[in-house]
């Protein structure tokens, strides 16, 4: 089932970020695919690397407040001033029926919806692994956790046996990129079995 998480904010080919006024259960969590309309390809699709909470003045006040009502501390919760941002990685497009997991040739517009990805649309993207360099060169992001998030959702959308025959395999392809980095490839491993 897609849901609608929120509306583009800023964006680039390789990044962007989402604003939504609250976080419910459904929204997707770290390391979740998601995707948005484009102007030159019919989707980009992305990884959540992050959600942001920014506080505002009443929250402050609230925070140091004794006694504050359980009711206005809900109130808060659900009906936000200040949007929730969500960081988006953009990790590859799709043009007619065919995923391309490289960068796309022009990024989402501002105030475009973006949505989570059914199982179906996420055992497709998944199917290749190429999008895995993507993630692993942006160091300046929790890129080998991303990854590790990534892989567990889409082998949880695999099933049991498929599943685990797709761990593998992911394995295989990160144990090629990072031959010459056994540190890093045994805690992005660790990581997935988790």
């Amino acid at each position: 089932m897609e849901l609608a998480v929120g509306r583009i904010i800023r964006s680039s080919t390789t990044r962007f970020a989402v604003g939504c006024q609250v976080l419910r259960p459904q929204v997707p969590a770290f390391g979740s695919l998601v995707k948005v309309p484009a102007l030159d390809s019919d989707l980009i699709y992305g990884l959540i690397h992050d959600v942001r909470m920014e506080d505002d003045p009443f929250v402050r006040q609230m925070a140091v407040t004794d006694g504050v009502p359980a009711e206005a501390i809900e109130d808060q919760r659900h009906n936000r001033q200040v949007p929730i941002e969500v960081g988006v990685l953009v990790v590859g497009y799709r043009h007619g029926e065919k995923i391309h997991q490289h960068l796309p040739p022009q990024p989402p517009l501002s105030l475009d919806v973006i949505h989570t990805c059914a199982p179906d649309e996420l055992i497709a993207f998944t199917a290749q692994f190429d999008y895995f360099r993507l993630v692993l060169d942006n160091r300046d992001l929790p890129a080998d956790e991303l990854l590790a998030a990534n892989l567990r959702y889409a082998a949880q959308a695999r099933g049991d046996g498929a599943g685990h025959g797709f761990l593998l395999s992911a394995g295989r392809e990160l144990a090629r990129l990072l031959a010459l980095d056994l540190y890093r490839l045994d805690a992005i491993l660790r990581r997935i079995r988790q």
